[in-house]
């Protein structure tokens, strides 16, 4: 799930990361708080961080860089390392606590260049620390994965890239492929669980298909995809999970030459967290989750959740927009919802022609919806772009939405190409998926997937008239993928820490409230929890009580659960 930053930072961060990562860690002793790291990792952990202003026209003047040097494979720490592209604002104190380390969700968001670009909205918390902030890896300039060339050519396989491939969780999927006009004739696979006859053109295989029929072209155009992606971003891959992230951020404690880990993890940042707290529990300093993640729902249960609070947030987003006359979904809040639909459907039917001569389609819409509803402060303008939409036929407002988000390249042969740049264009989407199937145990065979469509697909539009359909295919994209690790599921309970605040916000449309009641049951004691009744992903970012709440821990460490008003926006009242 993406953090509170669901736009993601454009091609100056990029440049950002490029100085940041080519900054050398030199070796040198750290404290520990007496649990030693294993003498195979001591090369890694006898690391410091030597930090270096950020050359670049972008980079705020008091912006520092740096890298360091973790494990490819913490079992096998001999085959070799990547680096970790680091950035940090400097504590304006005297003396500060030692560092705090944000993440700002995804997974596949880079922490670099989001700290670049907002980094004052954190500077109260530099009253106290160190704020730092680092690219995981396979994201942004930490040997980013990628699902290559073969993602735009089509090769290997003759069908081209997966239809759908996601921009983000909250976002339902890339351009239908019959909006683009670009389908393309298909081959049946030769593996044994995708042996279904192919029926023709990629239409079939597009994620709006889908849930409309057979699932066999679709799920054999996700193993192909799968398959290009791990050629093409080599052994980081197989290592890209949750677990060895946490276990990265042990290592980037200790090269800080914190005693304790204190942390601020939004959105997956708080599955991140929750997950360093169960490897490393006495090295938890202050911890603070916003926008909690499940440790226990499988992709499946996870999408429809998803589509039920996107739905939820869209109905309260209707019944705003009703009390203005110029809503462009008319003035009853009872009838709105289904204009919604007619929209998508027409759209889907009769794309509106943009300069990019793609179309904006019924899908595009969805995304933009998705990306809105992030955030109450966007209401009005996701208004007035729906507006120009309809009345003008202009989509320029929507597409606003999208462009900054974890949105997927436009595929096929004409498909621009970035010039060649350090970051993949894919990397957000191709980490977002790495990182989810490599937590996820489950892989259905095509043949289950087949059998239980139907009731899939009627839970999923049950949930969500509008985003259903297309949750659904995201709900498959692990197909093709090795297994994931049970460590989330099994393991992640029971903490034996400090007392850590989760920040749940009730309006959430991406990381249910409800997640956080779960999470906070299954973390025991240690979990204390703030009920912040407004709107939006996370809290921090929106509400002025969760941001008290928060900097009085982590500055004051006052700690206190309780609940937080629903806030206006605007006036923070």
């Amino acid at each position: 799930m993406q953090g509170p930053c669901s736009i993601r930072v454009a091609a100056k961060a990029a440049a950002l990361a490029v100085l940041c990562a080519a900054l050398p860690a030199a070796p040198a002793a750290a404290k520990t708080d007496g649990a030693d790291p294993p003498h195979r990792l001591k090369r890694f952990y006898d690391q410091r961080v030597v930090w270096h202003s950020c050359d670049a026209e972008e980079a705020p003047l008091d912006l520092q860089c740096s890298a360091v040097a973790v494990p490819l494979d913490y079992a096998r720490p001999g085959r070799g390392s990547i680096r970790l592209a680091l950035a940090r604002f400097r504590s304006t104190a005297d003396r500060p606590r030692g560092s705090l380390v944000l993440n700002f969700g995804g997974p596949g968001g880079e922490g670099v260049g989001r700290l670049a670009m907002a980094g004052k909205d954190f500077m109260p918390l530099a009253e106290e620390y160190d704020v730092v902030t680092f690219d995981p890896r396979g994201v942004g300039r930490s040997s980013p994965v990628t699902c290559g060339e073969a993602a735009y050519s089509g090769s290997p396989g003759p069908s081209g890239p997966p239809p759908g491939f996601p921009g983000s969780l909250g976002s339902p999927g890339s351009p239908r492929d019959d909006a683009r006009g670009e389908a393309r004739e298909g081959e049946a696979g030769n593996e044994a669980r995708d042996d279904a006859e192919d029926d023709g053109p990629d239409a079939s295989a597009s994620p709006d298909r889908v849930a409309d029929g057979d699932p066999h072209p679709y799920l054999r155009r996700l193993r192909e995809v799968a398959e290009a992606c791990a050629a093409s971003s080599g052994p980081v891959l197989e290592h890209m999970g949750t677990v060895d992230a946490a276990r990265d951020m042990d290592v980037i404690r200790h090269a800080l030459g914190d005693r304790r880990l204190n942390y601020l993890g939004f959105s997956y940042g708080t599955r991140l967290g929750a997950v360093y707290a169960a490897q490393f529990p006495r090295r938890v300093g202050r911890f603070v989750l916003d926008g909690v993640d499940t440790l226990t729902e499988p992709p499946v249960e996870q999408a429809r959740a998803g589509a039920a609070g996107q739905q939820a947030a869209l109905e309260r987003f209707l019944a705003w927009c009703v009390r203005d006359i110029a809503c462009p979904f008319g003035r009853d809040a009872r009838t709105a919802p289904r204009q919604v639909e007619r929209l998508v459907d027409t759209l889907d039917a009769h794309p509106v022609p943009t300069a990019g001569g793609l179309g904006f389609s019924g899908q595009e819409l969805v995304a933009a919806l998705g990306q809105a509803l992030y955030s109450r402060a966007l209401w009005p303008p996701l208004e007035r772009a729906v507006s120009d939409l309809v009345e003008y036929g202009d989509p320029r407002g929507l597409q606003g939405f999208t462009q900054g988000a974890f949105a997927p390249p436009v595929f096929g042969p004409d498909a621009p190409r970035r010039p060649e740049q350090p970051v993949p264009l894919d990397n957000p989407p191709a980490a977002l998926l790495a990182v989810n199937c490599a937590d996820a145990p489950e892989r259905p065979s095509a043949e289950r997937i087949a059998a239980g469509l139907d009731a899939m697909r009627a839970s999923y539009e049950k949930a969500s008239p509008v985003f259903g359909r297309y949750r659904l295919a995201e709900a498959l994209m692990c197909y093709g993928r090795p297994a994931g690790t049970d460590f989330v599921r099994e393991k992640v309970r029971d903490l034996k820490t400090p007392r850590m605040l989760l920040v749940g916000t009730r309006g959430d449309p991406a990381t249910p409230y409800r997640w956080t009641v779960e999470t906070a049951r299954r973390l025991g004691s240690s979990a204390v929890v703030l009920d912040n009744r407004g709107e939006g992903h996370t809290g921090y970012g929106s509400s002025r009580c969760v941001q008290r709440t928060v900097e009085a821990f982590l500055v004051h460490g006052e700690l206190k659960g309780g609940s937080c008003p629903a806030e206006d926006p605007e006036t923070g009242d």
